[in-house]
């Protein structure tokens, strides 16, 4: 069904179960995948997708309800045990559906986790939000206009601005929950383009509505339904060979 887990995986995922309250919204997850890979999550709405994603980097700890068993290890180490939540989040770092600049300058949107870091060197700070505004591919647009509010960047540039500020924190795994939903294809087409230069340096995983995203950004595809992981592999051979009949019938539209 899945593949294999092993001991090399960056992030590695064993049998894990998730409930809020009485409902169980996972069932025996088990997933891993490696350094610089482009995990892509493909399933209909409300199927586990991003309550997944969320699993790890514990967002799903602000839940009251929420309940977890199995595992999930970042370098081996379980996420869930002892570590410190603030460095896990800094580690495995989200981008949201919906782009989210906090009310301040594009600049101080950068520059506002490395500050909570204890960065104070100004200059380090500056090439800081600059490198991580080129990582992000906006920073040949706002250079002149750093000290402008956020909020008055397009759309796309606004989730560029987002992606930015993750990168800016040195993450090693990016977590982007359809990152593209909100924008026109142009700015989609900007931020897939982006995907591909963030692989060389960040593990990705992306959870996305879109098939032909998933086909084009990742070298990984995992078929969610109903709370369970179908199938998961190569995205080529997920999508031109599956295992699973339920994940072919998705991907050639009879359900979803």
């Amino acid at each position: 069904m899945n593949e294999h887990t092993n001991s090399h995986a960056k992030i590695e995922v064993k049998n894990l179960d998730l409930f809020y309250g009485d409902f169980q919204a996972l069932k025996q997850i088990s997933f891993s995948m490696q350094r610089g890979d482009v995990a892509a999550l493909i399933g209909p709405s409300g199927c586990g997708k991003s309550t997944f994603i969320r699993v790890l980097n514990r967002m799903n700890d602000l839940i009251p309800e929420c309940r977890i068993t199995g595992e999930v290890l970042l370098d081996g180490k379980d996420i869930y045990g002892s570590i410190d939540v603030a460095d896990l989040r800094r580690r495995v770092g989200m981008v949201f559906q919906k782009p989210n600049p906090f009310n301040m300058s594009i600049f101080d949107n950068v520059a506002y986790g490395p500050r909570m870091q204890g960065l104070r060197n100004k200059r380090r700070t500056a090439d800081l939000v600059e490198a991580s505004l080129k990582k992000a591919a906006l920073w040949d647009e706002v250079k002149d206009r750093l000290k402008k509010q956020a909020h008055a960047l397009s759309g796309g540039q606004q989730q560029r601005l987002c992606i930015a500020r993750s990168v800016a924190m040195e993450p090693e795994i990016i977590l982007m929950d359809e990152p593209t939903s909100a924008l026109d294809p142009i700015a989609t087409g900007r931020i897939e383009e982006l995907i591909g230069e963030l692989k060389k340096e960040f593990s990705i995983i992306l959870v996305t509505h879109a098939m032909h995203q998933a086909s084009r950004v990742s070298n990984k595809t995992a078929f969610f339904l109903l709370g369970e992981l179908i199938e998961y592999g190569g995205t080529t051979a997920v999508f031109t060979n599956p295992r699973d009949r339920r994940t072919e019938d998705y991907i050639s539209g009879r359900f979803g």
